[in-house]
This record gives structure tokens, C-alpha cells and sequence, in this order.
């Protein structure tokens, strides 16, 4: 009983305590409520109620108005264009998440009237405390009618939000904190106008969540500007002010109590819907805020190009920016169904290196966004072939009009045959390297690297900026094209090189418009540099892949190559005029195949759309012939190609090209394909009898032979046949030996290949078949069971380049 009475009696004496400090409050008298406030608080507060005074006598307060707008800082950097128009924010600070500063003559008046209303009703009658309202919420904390009144004015609170010493702490405020606030309330008042004081409370105050200020609220929240607001959106936003995470109920009564108060009980009506529907977009993006270049945001972030302001001024084109991103999503809503979903492009200035637009993805229509594809690795393709023939054209191997045989080739890949096959999968016998390179054709750009090799053009490639991390060797004929992995971003300043006349520079980061013209590393002559240029944009020697209509046809110069990678995986097209270097990526972010989508069909009609607004207005010169170019016509023997005036090197000149057995004898007949020493492997998921070996026998200028004959291990084949017509055959297991013979049983050609897949041949044994003659599969003892290496064809397609 006697410690109950004691409790009891502490209890009483915490209550008067209370009740003291209250009317102290209430009356303002700040001598005798420390004193009293003392006796009451455990040393520990006491200590830190103390610190937070002399912190704010300590500081300079009130800070200056100008300078507190200045120093605020968005949540976000801001991604400028070059002519300072806003381009992208990009979030930067997760503290919170705050917009801009706005003036309060941007501020709807709605929204003034009801955070007046609902937090300080006398705001512009008082100087800085509202000594009513302190009286009144003092006298219910003291003698309690149940009903909990706020005092603080607009100024007390703002005064908080200036000094963290004066801000609630987890027990609330101490009674010598509430009068520091209310001192600095008035200090504030006597420095300060009210509409300073009001716009920058809106400013700093937190409203829901993590937004921050009146623009953020505004922005997310409603989805719109902060001048636009209504009287029901501004009783929301109040009450948020009071609770800023108070549930769904509360904030339904109390704006509808603050919409009557301001004369709008009308507007209570599907209250709860509204507020609901408000708070469900506190994650959505700024309303009214472009978002054109979100990669490039982040690269300059990141490479520390943001300014004291987060401000981050680019040499972007806003115009060309959004006509860019504009052409990704119509021409790939164009591809819908074909497996299509995301692109890139950059966009270069040759002089400058400056990056004048960047898409790093589709955006909506992307299932990776956020991944920039601009800088993701991917297979080259073709596109790597411009890079080959400057370098054969530079060591003087070759010329625009020499002529290198497409016709099937085999050549050792280490552990099997490696056989490039065209696009079409058809081959056109001697054409000159303007058509083969022009033409996109696979065969001649491989006998191409037969002359430069391997390792010199890994060299050169990776002095390109290329992100080659292997060798010459490990690629070997399949560099050729485009067996190695790149992004569009450095593909596309590679090309820039060719376009500066053979002079490489890396992609200016730092520039800023009107940057001038970079100086840079000589990788090619001027006069190799030109011809390929002219090569590639020879509408003619393209007609016989591309056709002469086709997105890659321009109505002023620029030269162009497209790119389709393993299995349509990925499709490039890059080119240049004399001013600007232009490369498109199209594909899809998990790497998955495209359905009849090339580099023409898929990238080309982006990259025209780009070249086609650049030059709205005007059309490019094409560039100037270097001194040392000769020009000279040229004829080509058994007219494998029209004549025309041809480009050439130093002394490299001449006026015929014909190839080298081309006399009236057409040659010896020789075996086109197989190639010898072929490796096929049977596919497990086909029935062998529905597989199929092409057989092709040609001249010396890869027209089919009408003069021979063949024969399979040692027996006729195909008799009755026209063996100058392509023919078949059903691969059976085993090694075997195809030769061509004349009439008189000479043997003119022949090809060794092995077919693996030994399951097949027990199959059909078990079925009952016997091997024919015609079919030309004699059973081997020794044909082994088949394992997973036999499943992979030696001359496959992997790797091969395709336009």
C-alpha cells in the first residue's frame, strides 16, 4: 500500500508538471519553465535539449531565402540537350523524392487556401506564433478534453525544416525546444516575407511518402502541374501535410472537414475513390517530364559529367533524340509477330566525335529496359567486312575491281571443316570485291582474310576500339564475318574512322556543341579509307542482294552496311555521310531468333529514318577523292560485270579483269560440294531417309558441267541424271568417296567426306532396309555409335556474317 501510494503520488506530481509547463507555454514564459522542466527530465535530456539550443544560437538562422532556394537540390539529375531543353531525369538521390523548386506564382492558389486553412489559419496575422492557438492546444494538453490540437504555425515549421536541432525527435519536442522553435518562428517572420515563407514551406515539407515538395506531390500524385491543382486535390494534399501516412479513413473525414471549411462540401462526394486512386500512383513516373535518353543519362552520370546543380549538359539533339526513339517503336510496331522487340541507335558527329542522339533501348516494348543495348556485346555479323577489304585495299592485295572467286571453299578449323555458305546459300562464280563487299557476299570476304589473315585484322579491329578479347587465331576465317562480339556504340565510331578518311578518335564524351574537330590515330589511308566509303555506296554493285529500292538507298550520299548474326539473332545497319556516322542495332534483349528479319528489313528502314531527319533540310556533298586515287575504266573478261570507271590505289591501275582461266577452254571440272574433306553429322530428330547431301559439279568459271559423270565409292551415281543439275543424296554413316569422272572413266575431281550418326544404319538394318547403289550408302563394321560432338556439322553456318 505504501508504494502504491507513492506511484500514485509520482504520478500526480508528473501530471502538475505537465500542467505547469503548458500554461509556461501558453503564456511565454520561458524563465520559469526550465527550472520547473529540470526537476522533471532525466539528465540525458536534459543534455541534448541544451545541445539543440546552443546549435541553433550557434547557427546562422535564419539562413537567407535566396540561399535556401539555391542550395535545393532535386532528387534527380537533369539530362540537358544542346540547347539546354530537358531531355531525362535521372534518379540520383533515394532519399527522397524531390522535384524542383517552384515559385508560389506556380503554385495553384487552391492548394495555398488549404494548407492556410488547415495548418495556420491566422498565418497572416501573426508573427510567427500564433499565440491563440498555443493557449488553447496548451490548456487541452493540460486539463485534456480529449481532442489533441496542433499549434505550430506555418513559420514553427519551417523554422524545423531549416534546423535540424528543432526537428521532432522519437519522444516529440521538449518544452525548451518548442519555445527554441517558436523564437526562431519569429526571427524567421522578422527576415522573411510571408510568401517567401509560404512557398518555401511548400517547398520543404514532406507530403506523402517519399515525395518531397509541392512538385513532387503535384507530379506523382495528381499527374499533374502544381498550377493546375484543385480545390479537391489541394484539401488532399493538406491533409497529407497533417498526416502524411495516415490511412485511407482518416484522410477521406479530414478532407472532407477541410472541403467544407472551404465552402466546397460538394466536392466530399467519391471522396474516398479519389483519394484511393491518389495514393496508388505514389510510384509512377513525373508527370510531364520527358524521357528520351535514359542510357545516356546514366553513362554521363556515371563518368561524372553531372554539374554542382546535377545538371548534366549533353550534346544530344532534342529534335533528333525523339525522332529517333520515334522510328524504334513505329518501324519495330511494324515487325510485330516477327519475334522483334527492342533496338538502338547512335548517332555520331564525325568531326567532333560528339554523341548527338543515343537509344539504348525500346522502352515499353523492351522486355530489359534498363539495359543498354547501345553497349551490350553482340555478334557482329557482316558488318565487320568494310574494316577487311580496307585493310587488303591499304597492303595493295586487292583492288575495288579485282575479282575473288564466290564459289564454295573448305578450309581447316581445327578439328573440322570449315565451309562458308552466302546468305541465299547460292553462289555466283567470279565477282569483283566492289560487288562482294556492296553485295554483302560471305565467300569472297573469307578468301579476302586468306590474303590479310586472321591476326592482322583482330589487330586492326581492336585498334578500332573494338572490344575484341581473343586473338586472330581463335576466331580465324570466321572474323571474316563477324564471328566476333561488339557493341553498337564502339561499331559505330569504328565506322566513323572510315568516314574521317581512316583516322580513329574515341567517342567524345566531354564534348559540348560546336566542339572542334578531333585529332586522332591514322589507321588507314585517306585513299583506302574513300574507296570503301564509295564501295559501300554503290547502289548498283548492292542491286544484287539488296535490289535497287531498298531502305539502304538514300536520295544524297552515304555510304552503308548491314549485318544479321547467327540464327537472325541480331541485325546491324551502319553508314556515314560526309557529316554524321549513324549505326542501328535490332533484335531482342534475351538473344532470341528473329523470324525472316535481316539487317535491310530490321535496322535498315531505323537507320533511313535517322540519315532521312538530319537531312530534312538540305542534302550532303559527297566526299572529296583524295589526291592519290586514280580513276580509270575498266572492262571485265566474259562480261562478268559491266564496265565502269573504277577507283584504285597508288599504281595498283589497270584497265582488265578477268579471272584466271578464263580463255575458250572452260577448264577442268571439279567437284563444287561436297567440299573434300567434309564432316556431316546426322540430325537424331530427322529420319535419315528425309536428309539430303547437295551434289554440284562446275567449271573453271563456276558453270555447272553437263560433261561428267559421278560416282560413289567406286559405283556410278545418279545414271539418267543431268549431272550438270544440282542432284541429292541420302548420307548414310560411314567414310565415303565421291569423284567426277569423263566419258572415258578418267578421274576429274574428287571428295573424301565422313557421315556420322551410327544409330541410323542399325536402325535401318533393323527395319529390314538394304543399302543400295543409288542411294550410294554401303554399310561400315566399324561406323560408331554416335555422340554428342557427332552432332555438331563441321560445316556448319556458325558464325557466318549475313546481310
Amino acid at each position: 500500500m505504501k508504494l502504491a501510494g507513492r506511484v500514485g503520488s509520482m504520478g500526480r506530481c508528473r501530471v502538475t508538471v505537465r500542467r505547469l509547463q503548458a500554461v509556461a507555454l501558453a503564456l511565454g514564459l520561458g524563465l520559469l519553465v526550465p527550472a520547473v522542466s529540470a526537476q522533471a527530465q532525466a539528465p540525458e535530456a536534459r543534455a541534448q535539449t541544451q545541445a539543440g539550443a546552443v546549435q541553433l544560437q550557434a547557427s546562422v538562422f535564419p539562413p537567407d531565402y535566396v540561399a535556401v532556394r539555391e542550395t535545393w537540390r532535386p532528387s534527380d539529375a537533369r539530362l540537358l540537350a544542346s540547347d539546354g531543353r530537358e531531355l531525362q531525369r535521372l534518379r540520383t538521390d533515394f532519399s527522397g523524392r524531390r522535384g524542383d523548386w517552384l515559385p508560389l506564382s506556380e503554385v495553384s492558389v487552391a492548394l495555398q487556401r488549404a494548407v492556410v486553412v488547415s495548418e495556420d489559419r491566422r498565418f497572416y496575422e501573426h508573427s510567427g506564433v500564433d499565440w491563440l492557438a498555443s493557449a488553447s492546444a496548451a490548456w487541452s494538453s493540460a486539463w485534456g478534453d480529449g481532442v489533441r490540437r496542433g499549434a505550430s504555425t506555418l513559420s514553427m515549421q519551417l523554422a524545423a525544416l531549416l534546423d535540424p536541432a528543432l526537428r521532432r525527435g522519437p519522444g516529440g519536442r521538449g518544452i525548451l525546444q518548442k519555445l527554441d522553435q517558436m523564437q526562431a518562428a519569429r526571427v524567421l517572420e522578422s527576415h522573411w516575407t510571408k510568401p517567401q515563407i509560404l512557398e518555401a514551406y511548400l517547398n520543404l515539407a514532406a507530403w506523402r511518402g517519399e515525395l518531397v515538395g509541392v512538385d513532387a506531390l503535384s507530379r506523382v500524385l495528381f499527374q499533374k502541374h502544381a498550377s493546375g491543382l484543385t480545390f479537391r486535390e489541394a484539401a488532399l494534399a493538406a491533409v497529407l501535410l497533417r498526416g502524411p501516412n495516415a490511412p485511407l479513413p482518416t484522410l477521406v473525414q479530414r478532407g472532407c472537414a477541410l472541403l467544407r471549411e472551404l465552402g466546397r462540401p460538394d466536392e466530399c462526394q467519391g471522396l474516398r475513390g479519389f483519394t484511393q486512386a491518389a495514393l496508388s500512383r505514389a510510384r509512377e513516373a513525373r508527370f510531364d517530364t520527358p524521357a528520351l535518353a535514359p542510357h545516356w543519362a546514366r553513362l554521363l552520370w556515371d563518368a561524372g559529367l553531372a554539374d554542382a546543380h546535377g545538371e548534366i549538359r549533353s550534346t544530344l539533339d532534342r529534335g533528333l533524340q525523339a525522332a529517333a526513339v520515334q522510328s524504334v517503336r513505329r518501324r519495330l510496331g511494324e515487325l510485330h509477330g516477327t519475334g522483334v522487340s527492342d533496338a538502338a541507335v547512335v548517332v555520331l558527329d564525325n568531326r567532333s566525335g560528339a554523341v548527338l542522339a543515343y537509344v539504348g533501348s525500346s522502352g515499353a516494348l523492351s522486355e530489359a529496359a534498363d539495359v543498354d543495348h547501345a553497349r551490350a556485346i553482340r555478334q557482329a555479323g557482316s558488318t565487320l567486312k568494310p574494316f577487311l577489304y580496307g585493310l587488303a585495299l591499304d597492303q595493295q592485295r586487292l583492288t575495288a575491281a579485282s575479282l575473288l572467286d564466290d564459289s564454295p571453299v573448305g578450309l581447316d578449323g581445327g578439328g573440322g571443316l570449315y565451309v562458308p555458305d552466302n546468305y541465299d546459300h547460292r553462289f555466283g562464280g567470279w565477282v569483283s570485291a566492289r560487288t562482294a563487299l556492296a553485295s554483302s557476299l560471305n565467300v569472297p570476304a573469307v578468301r579476302t582474310l586468306m590474303l590479310v589473315g586472321p591476326d592482322a585484322l583482330a589487330e586492326r579491329l581492336v585498334a578500332l576500339g573494338l572490344p575484341l578479347d581473343r586473338g586472330g587465331d581463335y576466331y580465324g576465317y570466321s572474323l571474316a564475318l563477324g564471328s566476333a562480339d561488339v557493341t553498337l556504340l564502339s561499331l559505330a565510331n569504328a565506322y566513323r574512322a572510315l568516314a574521317r578518311g581512316g583516322d580513329y578518335a574515341p567517342v567524345n564524351l566531354r564534348a559540348r556543341p560546336g566542339a572542334a574537330a578531333q585529332t586522332g590515330v591514322r589507321l588507314y589511308s585517306s585513299e583506302a579509307a574513300w574507296i570503301v566509303g564509295d564501295m559501300l555506296a554503290d547502289r548498283a554493285a548492292r542491286a544484287r542482294t539488296f535490289g535497287l529500292d531498298s531502305p539502304l538507298t538514300m536520295r544524297f550520299w552515304t555510304a552503308v552496311k548491314t549485318g544479321t548474326s547467327r540464327d537472325m539473332r541480331d541485325n546491324w545497319c551502319v553508314g556515314w555521310s560526309a557529316d554524321y556516322t549513324v549505326g542501328v542495332w535490332v533484335g531482342n534483349s534475351a538473344g532470341a531468333s528473329m523470324r525472316h528479319v535481316s539487317g535491310v528489313s530490321g535496322a535498315g528502314p531505323v537507320w533511313h529514318d535517322v540519315f532521312d531527319w538530319l537531312y530534312r533540310n538540305h542534302a550532303p556533298g559527297e566526299p572529296a577523292r583524295p589526291p592519290g586515287v586514280a580513276a580509270q575504266a575498266v572492262v571485265f573478261g566474259e562480261a562478268l560485270e559491266p564496265a565502269r570507271t573504277e577507283y584504285f590505289l597508288g599504281d595498283t591501275a589497270q584497265a582488265r579483269f578477268a579471272p584466271p582461266d578464263a580463255q575458250d577452254d572452260p577448264g577442268r571440272p571439279r567437284i563444287a560440294e561436297p567440299v573434300d574433306g567434309t564432316i556431316l553429322a546426322l540430325d537424331p530428330d530427322i529420319p535419315w531417309d528425309r536428309q539430303r547431301l547437295r551434289l554440284r559439279a562446275v567449271d573453271a568459271r563456276a558453270r555447272p558441267v553437263t560433261e561428267a559423270r559421278w560416282f560413289l565409292d567406286g559405283a556410278p551415281y545418279g545414271e539418267g541424271r543431268d549431272p550438270g543439275l544440282i542432284a541429292d543424296w541420302a548420307p548414310r554413316p560411314g567414310a565415303h568417296v565421291f569423284e567426277l569422272r569423263d566419258a572415258q572413266g578418267g578421274v576429274l575431281d574428287r571428295a573424301r567426306i565422313i557421315v556420322r550418326g551410327g544409330r541410323f544404319a542399325i536402325e535401318a538394318e533393323g527395319a529390314g532396309r538394304a543399302p543400295s547403289v543409288e542411294s550410294g550408302v554401303p554399310r561400315h563394321e566399324n561406323a560408331q555409335p554416335e555422340t554428342p560432338a557427332d552432332r555438331r556439322v563441321r560445316n556448319d553456318s556458325d558464325a557466318q556474317g549475313k546481310h
